[in-house]
């Protein structure tokens, strides 16, 4: 059903814009992404990282269509996963209207190597306009914040206009995205206006589970690990059945998994199972099954059911 706020398409002329957040690992898009659409379609965790795949979140803004693209974030990627993940954010920059860098209001993006560097750069050399969106204002004095929006936004630089905002607190987040259903280009919604995502369950099941998981594991095992849904059955309650594979690299990893006595895996399955069974608005029957393969992170088939493409040799 509809949401009765959301505005319907015949009332008037629309517009659709799709824009690629785009940043260094850890920026907070996840966090804006799910503020931006007001509900949570996208993982977050403390570790870089953690997005993976393209994240589809969809927004209504006035008679705007906001098609957000959280795509990973941008790092010098040294393994096949890694090198499949830039690719993925970099296609979604090309896919956009446009492009969000955000950069976290504490970082100084202006050191060799640097991350957000290299985003600026290439957008300058692919004569690519952005916007710019600091994050995290509020840890930031105000004087630091206004010099750093200025050396950022130097003749030359690819960004046409700056925000301040606070992902996590929702500061700001209303004005960019007014803003940017004011620049989205005209044209017919792509998806129902009250729809907030466009993410298979399956694979938002296997997402929900890896954040618990990293959540509980903090430091232990840093991306050594994924998570895979491998059987959805339907039951005729109206419950649904899911089985899932955590698999990681070492036999010695798993069992820092399981825990004492399997403690550590079910308190995961229990956070996990509560938090599918109020995004999924029934309930959630969640087997867990933990696995090793030490290659998984270099197979097609791991990194297809990322949504992840093999990068070519």
């Amino acid at each position: 059903m509809a949401d009765p706020k959301v505005p319907a398409a015949e009332e008037g002329p629309t517009r659709c814009g799709t824009i690629a957040l785009m940043g260094a690992p850890n920026a907070g898009k996840s966090t804006l992404l799910n503020a931006l659409v007001g509900s949570k379609v996208s993982i977050v965790s403390p570790k870089p990282q953690t997005t993976r795949t393209r994240i589809t979140g969809i927004a209504m803004a006035e008679r705007a269509q906001l098609i957000f693209l959280d795509v990973p974030g941008v790092f010098s990627p040294k393994r096949t996963m890694e090198r499949a993940m830039v690719a993925a954010a970099w296609s979604g920059a090309a896919d956009a209207d446009v492009v969000v860098v955000l950069v976290d209001a504490r970082r100084q993006p202006d050191v060799p190597g640097d991350d957000t560097a290299m985003i600026i750069d290439h957008l300058k050399h692919k004569n690519r306009k952005a916007i710019l969106v600091l994050n995290k204002v509020d840890l930031v004095p105000r004087p630091t914040l206004l010099a750093k929006a200025s050396a950022m936004t130097q003749p030359g630089s690819p960004f046409t206009d700056v925000f301040m905002i606070s992902a996590l607190t929702g500061s700001g987040v209303d004005d960019l995205r007014k803003h940017l259903a004011k620049i989205s280009p005209d044209g017919p919604w792509l998806y129902p206006p009250d729809q907030l995502a466009d993410i298979q369950e399956r694979f938002l099941a296997a997402e929900i589970t890896r954040e618990k998981l990293f959540i509980a594991l903090h430091d232990e095992l840093p991306h050594a690990l994924t998570v895979e849904t491998e059987r959805w059955e339907e039951k005729k309650d109206g419950s649904v059945r899911v089985e899932q594979r955590v698999i990681v690299t070492r036999d010695s990893q798993k069992p820092i998994i399981l825990g004492a006595g399997g403690a550590r895996i079910k308190a995961i399955g229990m956070a996990s199972r509560k938090e599918l069974e109020v995004i999924f608005g029934r309930p959630v029957h969640l087997f867990l099954q933990v696995s090793v393969d030490k290659d998984w992170a270099e197979t097609p088939r791991h990194l297809r059911a990322m949504g992840l493409e093999a990068p070519r040799r």
